[in-house]
C-alpha cells in the first residue's frame, strides 16, 4: 500500500508540476519581454514590507467590505494554514504516521487546521451566496460581477471544497486505522471518523490511501486550475503589492519612459514612444498588473464612468489587456515574428474602444477600491498619451482647450492680462509681484489662484473669500497676477504630455525665480499638480490646500465664527483633494466650527466619495453616453436634504451647481439649496452678524 502511495502520489505531483511549470515559464517570460519599470519599484523596502503585512497577510483592503472581506481573510489564512496538511500528506506518501517536528503532535496544532477548514467551508457558503444575489443574470450592469468569467469561478468554489472534503476524508480514516498524529483537538476529522468508523478497520486503510491520494490529486489539480485563470492572483498580488507604488498609485502621474529610460522632452529621441500603443510597450509591473486581477469588480462597483452607463470599466479594460498579452505572448516572447496582425490597441474593434479610454475621470476610484493595487488611472493615461502624442488622435472638443491652454495658458484662453481681474472691488490691497520680483520675506505664502479661481464666475467668489479670510487673519500673502499660467492639469491627464511639459517648466522657471517656498491653492487640481507632479521637474515647495491653512488658523485663534448660519451642509469630498491626496479632515473641522451648522455626510463620502465628473480633462469634455456623472453624484447630494452642497474644488462646485440647478428646474431640489466653497461658508460666519445673511449667489 506504502508503494502505492509514493509511486501515484509522486506521479501526480510531476505531471502537474510539469502542466502548471510550463505555463509558469511562459507568464515569466511575457514578464521578462515587458519594459523595464521605474528604479522606485525597487526601492523603500521597510515600506514594501509594510504593505505585504497591512495588505496581504492583514487583507485590508478587502475587509473594506465586511462580510466579503472576512469570507476572504479566513480562506486566505486558511490556505496558509491548511498548508501545513499538505506536508502532512506529502509524508504520508512514505510514513504513515508522519507528523511535523516539534509541533506535529500537538492537539492545538490539529485543532486550528480543523478550525480554518470549517472556516473554508463557512466562506464558500458566504461567496455562493454573495454570487447567486449579485449575480449579472439578476443585476445586470449593477453587479460588480458583470463581465467577470462566471464558470471558473464556480468551479474554484467546487474545487475548494473538494481540497477541504477530501482532506477531511483522509483524515477522518487515518484516526480509525490509529496512525493520525493527533490525540485529540481535530474536532472536524473526529466526527468524519465516527461517520466511517462502523465501515471497521480494512475499509478505512483503504479510504486513508484513496483520500490521501484523492486530497493530493485535487490540490494539484487546483494549483493546474489557478495558474491557467484569473486566480492566478493567488500568487501573483503579493508580488503585485510588494511592487505597488508607495504610498498609494494615486496623485502623481508617473513620468514618461521609454525602454525603461526617462524621455527628454526638449530632445527626444526618434524612437522614444510616447505612453502605450501596443501591448509590448507595458512594463512588467503592468502585466503584474494585469495577472493579478482577481475579476471581483469592486472597482467596476465604484467606477463613476460605469455606474453612469458608460463603456469604461476597469475591471474590463485590464481583463481585456490580459487576454491581449496572453494572445500574443508568441509575438512578445519571440517564438513567432511579428507580422503586423495585431488588433490595434486603442481604436474602433481593437482591444481598447475609444470611448473606453476617454471616459476615465482619473478620480482614481478603481485604485482606490482595488484589493492587488492594480494601477488602473496610470495605464488608462499612459494609452491616452500615445494616443495622443503618437497618433494625434482625442476627443475632437478637447481641441480650443489644448490650443487655449497653448497660446493664452489658461483652458478658457482669456490670456495672463486677464488673470488679476478677480481682484476687483476688493476693500484690501493685494500684493501682485511684478515680473522678476521676489517673494517678500513678510508673505508667509503664495497665493496660487489657478485658471477656474481667476476666470471661472463661481471659483472667483471663491478666491476672494479666501483672500479676505488671509486678510482677517494677518496672513501676509501675495499673487503672481499674470505670471501665473495654468499648471497643466488638464493637458496632462487628457495625455498631453508635451504641453504639460511645457505650462510647468514655465511655471517652476517662475516658482523659482520668485523664491517661493509655500504655496497655498483654494484648487485641487493644482495642489495636486505643484505638490506631487512638479517635484518630477525638480521643484519641491510646501503646499496647502485652502482648507487646510483655514483649519490652522482657526485652531490658533486668528479666525473666529461668530455669526450662526443656520443651514445643514452636506459635503463633498472631491477626488483630488481626499482620494488623492488624503485631505479628509480639514474641511470637515471648518464646517464643524460654524456656528449653527448642522452637517450631514452622504453615503459615499471620503475614500469612497464619488467623482463629479471634471477630472481627467473630462471638464471640457463631452459626455454623450450615459447618464451625466454630475447628476448622479447632485441626487446622492440632494438626499440628504441639504440647504447648502459644500465642497472644496472649484471642478466640483462647477459640476455640482449646474446639477442641482437642473433639478431645481425640474422641481426635483428646493429652490434654496446653492452650492459653494467651505471658505464661503466660513467667511459668512466670520463677517459681522450685519453682513451675514442668507448664502450668497445662485447655482445658475
Amino acid at each position: 500500500m506504502t508503494a502505492v502511495r509514493i509511486v501515484v502520489g509522486l506521479l501526480m505531483t510531476a505531471v502537474a508540476a510539469i502542466v502548471a511549470g510550463r505555463r509558469l515559464w511562459l507568464l515569466y517570460r511575457i514578464g521578462r519581454a515587458a519594459q523595464p519599470v521605474e528604479p522606485d519599484r525597487l526601492r523603500g523596502v521597510p515600506a514594501r514590507l509594510r504593505a505585504e503585512l497591512a495588505e496581504v497577510l492583514g487583507q485590508r483592503k478587502l475587509l473594506k467590505w465586511t462580510v466579503p472581506g472576512v469570507a476572504h481573510l479566513l480562506t486566505f489564512w486558511g490556505f496558509l494554514i491548511l498548508g501545513l496538511t499538505l506536508i502532512e500528506g506529502y509524508g504520508a506518501l512514505f510514513q504513515r504516521d508522519f507528523h511535523l517536528p516539534w509541533i506535529g503532535t500537538q492537539p492545538w496544532l490539529g485543532f486550528l487546521e480543523d478550525l480554518f477548514a470549517v472556516a473554508v467551508l463557512l466562506s464558500v457558503v458566504v461567496f455562493a451566496g454573495i454570487r447567486l444575489r449579485h449575480a449579472p443574470a439578476r443585476e445586470g450592469r449593477r453587479s460588480r460581477f458583470f463581465g467577470s468569467h462566471l464558470t471558473g469561478a464556480w468551479l474554484i468554489l467546487i474545487m475548494i471544497v473538494g481540497v477541504v472534503g477530501t482532506l477531511l476524508l483522509y483524515r477522518g480514516a487515518q484516526i480509525n486505522t490509529g496512525y493520525f498524529p493527533y490525540a485529540h483537538g481535530a474536532f472536524a476529522s473526529e466526527a468524519v471518523a465516527r461517520v466511517l468508523s462502523p465501515l471497521g478497520v480494512t475499509a478505512n486503510e483503504v479510504i486513508e490511501t484513496a483520500g490521501l491520494l484523492l486530497a493530493l490529486g485535487v490540490v494539484l489539480i487546483f494549483l493546474v486550475i489557478v495558474v491557467h485563470s484569473k486566480h492566478l492572483h493567488i500568487f501573483a498580488a503579493a508580488a503585485n503589492v510588494a511592487f505597488g507604488r508607495r504610498p498609494r498609485a494615486l496623485g502623481a502621474l508617473l513620468p514618461v519612459r521609454s525602454g525603461g529610460e526617462p524621455v527628454d522632452f526638449d530632445d527626444p529621441d526618434e524612437d522614444d514612444v510616447i505612453g502605450r500603443g501596443s501591448i509590448a510597450d507595458f512594463t512588467w509591473k503592468g502585466m503584474l498588473d494585469f495577472a493579478s486581477c482577481t475579476e471581483c469588480g469592486r472597482c467596476q462597483s465604484q467606477c463613476p464612468a460605469w455606474n453612469t452607463g458608460k463603456p469604461l470599466s476597469p475591471k474590463l479594460l485590464i481583463m481585456g489587456l490580459r487576454d491581449h498579452a496572453l494572445e500574443r505572448a508568441p509575438y512578445l516572447i519571440g517564438e513567432t515574428p511579428q507580422n503586423g496582425d495585431a488588433p490595434p490597441l486603442v481604436a474602433e474593434g481593437g482591444v481598447i474602444e475609444p470611448d473606453v479610454l476617454w471616459s476615465c475621470t482619473t478620480c482614481g476610484a478603481c485604485v482606490e477600491q482595488c484589493p492587488v493595487d492594480i494601477e488602473h488611472v496610470d495605464h488608462i493615461v499612459d494609452m491616452r498619451r500615445y494616443q495622443v502624442a503618437m497618433e494625434a488622435t482625442f476627443p475632437r472638443e478637447a481641441t480650443v482647450m489644448l490650443r487655449n491652454l497653448e497660446h493664452a495658458g489658461d483652458p478658457w484662453g482669456r490670456g495672463a492680462g486677464a488673470r488679476t481681474d478677480w481682484l476687483a472691488g476688493l476693500d484690501f490691497p493685494v500684493r501682485v509681484l511684478a515680473a522678476g520680483e521676489r517673494l517678500p520675506d513678510d508673505a508667509e505664502y503664495l497665493f496660487w489662484i489657478g485658471c477656474a479661481g481667476a476666470f471661472d464666475e463661481r471659483a472667483v467668489r471663491t478666491s476672494r473669500a479666501v483672500a479676505e479670510l488671509l486678510h482677517t487673519a494677518g496672513v501676509g500673502f501675495a499673487v503672481l497676477g499674470s505670471a501665473e499660467t495654468c499648471t497643466g492639469d488638464p493637458a496632462r491627464r487628457l495625455g498631453d504630455e508635451m504641453l504639460f511639459q511645457m505650462l510647468a517648466r514655465r511655471n517652476a522657471a517662475t516658482l523659482t525665480s520668485a523664491g517661493v517656498r509655500r504655496i497655498v491653492t483654494t484648487c485641487a487640481h493644482c495642489l495636486n499638480s505643484l505638490a506631487n507632479e512638479y517635484p518630477q521637474l525638480g521643484v519641491t515647495v510646501e503646499v496647502v490646500h485652502h482648507t487646510q491653512l483655514l483649519a490652522t488658523l482657526l485652531a490658533e485663534g486668528r479666525l473666529t465664527p461668530v455669526t450662526p448660519v443656520d443651514a445643514t451642509v452636506t459635503y463633498h469630498d472631491p477626488c483630488y483633494l481626499g482620494r488623492h491626496n488624503r485631505i479628509f479632515e480639514a474641511p470637515r473641522d471648518i464646517l464643524g466650527q460654524v456656528p449653527g451648522v448642522r452637517l450631514t455626510e452622504p453615503d459615499r463620502n471620503r475614500e469612497r466619495s464619488f467623482c463629479c465628473g471634471a477630472g481627467g480633462a473630462r471638464m471640457w469634455l463631452e459626455e454623450s453616453l450615459g447618464t451625466r456623472i454630475n447628476e448622479a453624484r447632485t441626487d446622492e447630494l440632494l438626499a440628504t436634504e441639504p440647504d447648502v452642497v459644500a465642497a472644496a474644488c472649484p471642478y466640483c462646485i462647477d459640476m455640482l451647481a449646474d446639477g442641482v440647478a437642473l433639478r431645481q428646474q425640474q422641481q426635483r431640489a428646493a429652490e434654496e439649496v446653492v452650492v459653494t466653497d467651505v471658505a464661503d461658508v466660513l467667511l459668512r460666519a466670520v463677517h459681522a452678524p450685519a453682513a451675514a445673511g442668507s448664502p450668497e449667489g445662485r447655482n445658475r
